[in-house]
C-alpha cells in the first residue's frame, strides 16, 4: 500500500478514534498474547495478519523495516504512521484511554515520557520475543521494565550542499561565516524535548554563545531535520549544523554530504508494544523482528544500531546517552522555547 495513504488512511482513523472518546464512545480491551511458546505467538501473529507501528523515524527507513518486515513474515502486513513525538505520542494515550487501539508498536526519542511510561507499565505490555534477550542485544542495558527496548538512535551532524560548499564543513563552528549569511539551516525546537536538548548541549559543547553567532546570520528555521536535508538537497540552504547523516540522500544521488564532529549529540529511540494493541501476537512479532539483524539493518541506514557491525550504522546506540530528563520537564521546555523563539524570531 502507498505509504502516504497508509499514514493519512491511520491519522482519519485516529482523528474518528479522538471524535469517538469526546463524545463518551464505548471502549473495548484488546487481548494479550497467546499463552505458549514463541511458535505460537508467531502463528496468532499470522492469524491476526496485521501490524501498525507509530514513529517519528524517517520515511525512507520506515518503508525499508516494512519490506524486511513483510519478506520475513508475508501474511502479515505492515503498515506505519510517521509525526513528530508531538504528535504521536498524543495519540498514543487517547487509544489507551479509550482500548481500541489503532497502533500496535510505538517508537519515540522523548525521554520523559519513556522514562514515565516504562515506570507506570500504563500503555505497553511485557515483552516476549527471543532476540529482545540475545546476549548480542545487550538486554541489561537495552531494555527498560521489561517494556521498553532501545531500538535505534538518531546521531545530529553537520550537512552541506556540495555544489555550493565543494570543501564542505568539519565542525559546527565553521558554519560562523559571513558567507553563510541567509544560507543556514536549523530546526524549531519549540515544544520539542529532543531539539531543545540538542541546542542545550551545542551550547555546552561549541561554545556559550554559539547560537547567538548563528542567529546573527539569520539562518531558515525548519520544522524538522527532514526538512532541513530537503533544503539542502533543493539548494534552499547550503549548510547546516543539525542534520541526521545524509546517507539516503548521499545514496540517491543528491547534492550532499555530511560529517560527525568530534561530540556528535544524539538521541535514542525506544519503542514499546502498546496494551490497547488489537494484534497483540503481531505487535510482539514486529518488537522482536526490530532487534534482528534483519530489522536493524533495515532502521539503522544513517542511526545508530542496537547490534553491533550493522552495514549503514554510524554508531551503537548503546552508547549514545539518553538526555537528563530534570532538565527537560514540560516547564524547561516551555522556557527554552521561548527564549529560541526570541533569539531567532523575535
Amino acid at each position: 500500500m502507498n505509504k502516504f495513504r497508509t499514514t493519512m488512511v491511520a491519522m482519519a482513523a485516529t482523528a474518528a478514534l479522538v471524535g469517538l472518546t469526546a463524545c463518551g464512545g464505548s471502549s473495548s480491551s484488546a487481548s494479550a498474547p497467546v499463552e505458549g511458546d514463541w511458535d505460537a505467538v508467531i502463528a496468532a501473529a499470522k492469524e491476526e495478519g496485521s501490524v501498525m507501528l507509530y514513529s517519528s523515524q524517517k520515511p525512507a527507513n520506515l518503508d525499508a523495516l516494512t519490506a524486511a518486515f513483510e519478506a520475513k513474515y508475508p501474511e502479515i502486513s505492515m503498515e506505519y504512521v510517521r509525526g513528530t513525538d508531538s504528535e504521536i505520542n498524543p495519540r498514543v494515550e487517547t487509544e489507551n484511554r479509550t482500548g481500541t487501539g489503532i497502533a500496535d508498536v510505538h517508537m519515540t526519542t522523548d525521554a520523559s515520557w519513556i522514562q514515565n511510561a516504562a515506570e507506570s507499565g500504563k500503555f505497553s505490555t511485557e515483552l516476549v520475543g527471543p532476540d529482545l534477550d540475545a546476549a548480542a542485544f545487550d538486554p541489561a542495558t537495552s531494555v527498560m521494565n521489561d517494556r521498553f527496548f532501545l531500538t535505534s538512535a538518531a546521531v545530529f551532524g553537520l550537512g552541506w550542499n556540495t555544489a555550493a560548499v565543494p570543501d564542505g564543513v568539519s565542525a559546527p563552528e565553521d558554519l560562523i561565516d559571513p558567507k553563510f549569511q541567509g544560507k543556514i539551516g536549523i530546526v524549531n525546537p519549540t515544544g520539542f524535548a529532543s531539539y531543545v536538548d540538542l541546542y542545550k548541549y551545542y551550547a555546552k559543547n561549541f561554545g556559550a554563545d554559539y547560537w547567538n553567532q548563528i542567529a546573527e546570520l539569520s539562518p531558515r528555521v525548519y520544522p524538522s531535520a527532514l526538512a532541513v536535508a530537503q533544503a539542502l538537497t533543493s539548494g534552499e540552504v547550503t549548510v547546516s549544523p543539525m542534520v541526521q547523516p545524509l546517507v539516503t540522500e548521499v545514496a540517491a544521488g543528491a547534492p550532499v554530504d555530511w560529517a560527525l564532529p568530534d561530540s556528535p549529540w544524539g538521541t535514542p529511540w525506544y519503542s514499546e508494544v502498546l496494551s490497547a494493541s488489537q494484534h497483540p501476537n503481531a505487535a510482539q512479532v514486529l518488537a522482536n523482528f526490530m532487534v534482528t539483524t534483519e530489522g536493524q539493518q533495515a532502521l539503522n541506514g544513517g542511526y545508530a544500531a542496537v547490534l553491533p557491525d550493522i552495514e549503514g550504522a554510524v554508531a551503537r546506540a548503546q552508547d549514545i546517552a539518553s538526555p537528563d530528563i530534570d532538565e527537560l520537564t514540560p516547564e524547561k521546555v516551555e522556557q527554552y522555547s521561548q527564549e529560541w523563539q526570541t533569539l531567532f524570531q523575535g
